[in-house]
C-alpha cells in the first residue's frame, strides 16, 4: 500500500475568514452553495477512489438536514503533523490549502484540486465531526464553525480503514439548509459514471419512508453515454469506447451517434465538469475530424474531387464524453472550468485518430451508417449556407437590415440594451407604445415557430418566425454565433401565462439552448412575469398580483386596511393583449417594478435530457414524462 501519513499533508497557508466571504470558496450561499458542501466532502472520498483505495461511498441526508459522508478509503492521517505540531486530521479540516494534493505523495491526481474542501465545509458548518481509522483504532475529532471543540480521541478498537464526515450547514450563512434529493442524485450519479466500479449510495432519512438510490457502473463512460442517449435512437448501438495513457495523462472517451441533429459533448478533468471545454475537447474534435476524413479517403467514400468533411458535419447527432486525468491541471475561463494544459490537446488528438481509425476499419457497417449521416449533414450545411447568404443578400437590398416588425431602441451600447420578444401583434403594439424607447426594443412574434429539436439548421434561416429573432440579435447561430456582435444583452421573452404562452417560451428556449447557448450560459435570457390578476375598486389604485399566492397575500393586506374582498373587482388576465400600454409598462416592463426570471443553466446534462424528452422525435419518453408529472400541474390553461 502506498505510504499515506502525516508527512504527506502539505500546508500552503492558514485558515482565513471563510465565513466572511463564503462565495469566494463555494460560489454562493444559495441552495447551489449548500449542495457544494456535500460535493467537497464527497470529492475527498473520490480522490481515495482515484488513488485506488476506496470502493464505496455512502452519503446520508439525516433528520434536520444533517449530512453524513462515509468511505472505505485509507482514512485521514491521524499522526502529528511535522510542521503544524497538531494531528494531521485537525490540520486537514482547519487549515486552508492543507491536504495530500500538493506534491506530498498523498495523491497522483485529484478532483478536489485546491485542498480547501474539508476546511471550508468545517468553517461553514454549525458543527462537524470526523471519524477516521487507518488501521489502529477508530478516532474522532469535533468542531464548531471551523474551530476544534473536542480534540482527537479514540472511540473504539478497529482495523477497518475509512473516513466518516458528519456536518450541519450553518443557517447563519446559508439562505436555506434544506437539501434537494434530486440535485444530489444527479451529481452523485455523474461521479459514479466517471469512476467505473465505484459504488455510491445516497440515503434520504429525513422522513419515515427512507429513500435510497445506489449508483454502481462497471461500464463507466459507456454506461454514461447509454444513460444520456436512452431517449434517442442510436446509429451505433454499441458505444465506441477506449482509454489510453501517455506522459501521465489518462484519456478515456465514449462515443455514440444518434439520429438527432444536436451535438452533445461533455468533458471532464479529474472528475471536474469542464463546461467551457478546453484543450482536451479541442484535441478530441480535431482527432475525430481527421479520423473520419482519413477513413473516407482511404476507402474512396470521398472522391478526389470532393472536399473534406467538416467537424460540425462529423459531430452532428454525436453524444461523446471526454474524460482526462492530469497531474497538474491548469484551468482558465470565466468560471475556471476550461482546461488550459496545451500538451493534453496533442495527446487526446493522437489517441482519437488512432483508436477511432481502428474502430472504423474493424466495423465497416457502422462506419458506413455514420458517414451517410455525416454526408447528409454536409449537404444540409451547404443548404444552410445558401439560405444564410440569401437572407444576407435580401437584407442588403432592403432599406434596413433589421426585421420590419422590430421597434429598435435608441441606445447603441449593447450592454445597456434589452429586447422584448413578445407573443402576438396586439401585445407587441402595447409594448411598443409603453416601452422606454431609449433602451428597450420590441420584436413581436405571431404564431408558433418551428421546433429546432427536430430540424436541421438549413430549415431555420428561412423560417419566417425564427429569422427575425436571428437578424434582430445580430450574433448568428450555431458555430457562427459570436456573442461580441450581440445587439442586446438582455433578451426577455414575454408571452401569455397560459399553455400556448408556455409552449412559445419552450420553443424559444429550445432554439436558444441548441443554437445560441452562450446567451443562457452568460445569463442573458429572461422570462417576463406579467400579472395574472388585477384588483380594482373605485377610488383605489389598481393592485396587480402575479400568481395565486400573491393574490392571497394582497387580499389579506387589503382586508387589514378595511377593504372587503367582495367589494373588489378581481380581473383575471387571459393574455398580454388585455393590458393597455400603460398597464404593461407599470406591471411588466418598468425596471423599477417588474419581475424578471433569469434562465440559468445549472446542469447542462439535465437540460439536454429535458429538451430531448419534451421536444425530440420519440413520443414514448414524452408520454412517460407527462404521466409522471401530471399530478403537479395546476391551472392547466388560465
Amino acid at each position: 500500500m502506498a505510504k499515506y501519513d502525516e508527512n504527506q499533508i502539505q500546508v500552503l497557508e492558514g485558515l482565513e475568514a471563510v465565513r466572511k466571504r463564503p462565495g469566494m470558496y463555494i460560489g454562493s450561499v444559495s441552495e447551489r452553495g449548500l449542495h457544494h458542501l456535500v460535493y467537497e466532502i464527497v470529492d475527498n472520498s473520490v480522490d481515495e477512489a482515484l488513488a485506488g483505495f476506496c470502493t464505496e461511498i455512502n452519503v446520508e441526508i439525516l433528520p434536520d438536514n444533517i449530512i453524513s459522508v462515509q468511505d472505505n478509503g485509507r482514512g485521514v492521517p491521524l499522526g502529528i503533523h511535522p510542521k503544524m505540531h497538531r494531528p494531521a486530521i485537525e490540520v486537514v479540516y482547519t487549515v486552508l490549502h492543507a491536504g495530500g494534493k500538493f506534491g506530498g505523495g498523498g495523491y497522483k491526481v485529484s478532483g478536489g484540486l485546491h485542498g480547501v474542501g474539508g476546511s471550508v465545509v468545517n468553517a461553514l458548518s454549525e458543527w462537524m465531526y470526523v471519524e477516521a481509522c487507518n488501521g489502529d483504532g477508530l478516532y474522532k475529532i469535533e468542531f464548531a464553525r471551523g474551530k476544534v471543540t473536542k480534540e482527537l480521541y479514540k472511540i473504539a478498537e478497529s482495523d477497518k480503514p475509512g473516513t466518516k464526515v458528519v456536518f450541519k450547514a450553518d443557517s447563519e450563512i446559508f439562505e436555506t439548509t434544506n437539501y434537494n434529493m434530486e440535485t444530489l442524485t444527479e451529481r452523485l450519479r455523474e461521479i459514479a459514471f466517471l469512476n467505473k466500479g465505484l459504488k455510491i449510495t445516497l440515503w434520504d432519512k429525513r422522513e419515515e419512508g427512507t429513500e435510497q438510490v445506489t449508483f454502481h457502473y462497471e461500464g463507466g463512460l459507456k454506461s454514461f453515454v447509454e444513460y444520456l442517449d436512452k431517449n434517442r435512437e442510436p446509429v451505433n448501438k454499441d458505444v465506441i469506447w477506449f482509454e489510453t495513457e501517455q506522459n501521465d495523462v489518462q484519456v478515456e472517451i465514449a462515443i455514440q451517434y444518434t439520429t438527432s441533429y444536436s451535438e452533445n459533448i461533455l468533458s471532464f478533468v479529474n472528475n471536474i465538469n469542464t463546461i467551457e471545454g478546453g484543450t482536451h475537447v479541442d484535441g478530441f474534435k480535431r482527432g475525430l475530424t481527421k479520423a473520419f476524413n482519413d477513413y473516407a479517403r482511404k476507402f474512396n467514400i470521398l472522391k478526389e474531387k470532393d472536399q473534406n468533411l467538416q467537424g460540425e458535419d462529423i459531430r452532428e447527432g454525436i453524444t461523446a464524453i471526454v474524460s482526462v486525468r492530469v497531474l497538474e491541471p491548469q484551468f482558465e475561463g470565466q468560471t475556471k472550468t476550461k482546461l488550459g494544459n496545451s500538451e493534453v490537446a496533442g495527446i487526446v488528438n493522437s489517441a482519437v485518430i488512432n483508436k477511432i481509425g481502428i474502430f472504423l476499419e474493424e466495423n465497416p457497417a457502422i462506419a458506413k451508417a455514420i458517414l451517410e449521416k455525416t454526408m447528409s449533414a454536409a449537404r444540409a450545411r451547404e443548404a444552410a449556407r445558401k439560405a444564410r447568404e440569401l437572407v444576407r443578400r435580401k437584407s442588403a437590398l432592403e432599406s434596413t437590415t433589421l426585421p420590419g416588425k422590430l421597434a429598435d431602441c435608441q441606445e447603441k451600447d449593447a450592454s445597456k440594451c434589452e429586447i422584448y420578444i413578445v407573443e402576438g401583434d396586439s401585445a407587441g403594439g402595447s409594448a411598443k407604445q409603453g416601452r422606454d424607447r431609449r433602451f428597450q426594443a420590441i420584436l413581436p412574434l405571431w404564431g408558433k415557430m418551428i421546433n429546432v429539436e427536430k430540424t436541421r439548421a438549413d430549415k431555420i434561416y428561412g423560417n419566417e418566425k425564427l429569422n427575425p429573432v436571428i437578424v434582430a440579435l445580430g450574433a448568428g447561430i450555431g458555430n457562427e454565433f459570436n456573442i461580441e456582435k450581440l445587439r442586446y444583452h438582455k433578451i426577455i421573452m414575454m408571452a401569455d401565462a397560459d399553455v400556448d404562452g408556455a409552449h412559445i417560451r419552450t420553443l424559444l428556449l429550445t432554439f436558444f439552448f441548441r443554437y445560441m447557448r452562450p446567451l443562457i450560459e452568460n445569463g442573458m435570457v429572461y422570462a417576463a412575469q406579467p400579472p395574472l390578476f388585477k384588483l380594482a375598486k373605485k377610488g383605489m389604485e389598481d393592485v396587480y398580483c402575479y400568481n395565486e399566492a400573491d393574490l392571497d397575500v394582497k387580499l389579506k393586506e387589503l382586508e387589514e386596511k378595511g377593504i372587503a374582498r367582495d367589494s373588489l373587482n378581481i380581473q383575471r388576465y387571459k393574455g398580454l393583449g388585455e393590458m393597455d400600454s400603460e398597464q404593461l409598462w407599470e406591471t411588466t416592463m418598468n425596471p423599477e417594478k417588474r419581475t424578471l426570471v433569469r434562465v440559468e443553466l445549472e446542469d447542462a446534462i439535465k437540460a439536454d435530457e429535458i429538451f430531448n424528452i419534451l421536444m425530440g422525435e420519440n413520443v414514448e419518453p414524452r408520454r412517460e414524462f407527462i404521466e409522471q408529472n401530471a399530478k403537479y400541474v395546476s391551472n392547466l390553461d388560465i
